[in-house]
């Protein structure tokens, strides 16, 4: 993958994304999967929705929860790495 830390990271064409009580499904219509996503998982696809930033989605949710900015930066790497692998977000170069 690509330096998440020095790239946008924007919603791939083909998904569809609905929050359904705080979640949110995503459906892949390429590959006709799903994925889920539970709360915390929610907030970051929203802030990636706002910012495109891995970067700015740590600085925000830092601030929103009790976790470091280590921890907090392997959880949100380990997610946008599944939600690439999954074909639901791409990495694009940073201008």
């Amino acid at each position: 993958m690509a330096d998440l830390w020095n790239s946008y990271v924007r919603i791939a064409p083909d998904v569809l994304h609905q929050e359904l009580g705080g979640e949110t499904v995503l459906l892949n219509l390429a590959n006709e999967s799903y994925f889920g996503l539970d709360e915390v998982g929610t907030r970051v696809w929203q802030v990636l929705g706002e910012t495109r930033s891995a970067s700015d989605v740590v600085a925000r949710l830092v601030e929103e929860y009790e976790v470091s900015t280590d921890q907090l930066r392997l959880d949100v790497e380990r997610l946008i790495s599944e939600l690439v692998e999954a074909g639901l977000v791409l990495i694009d170069a940073a201008p």
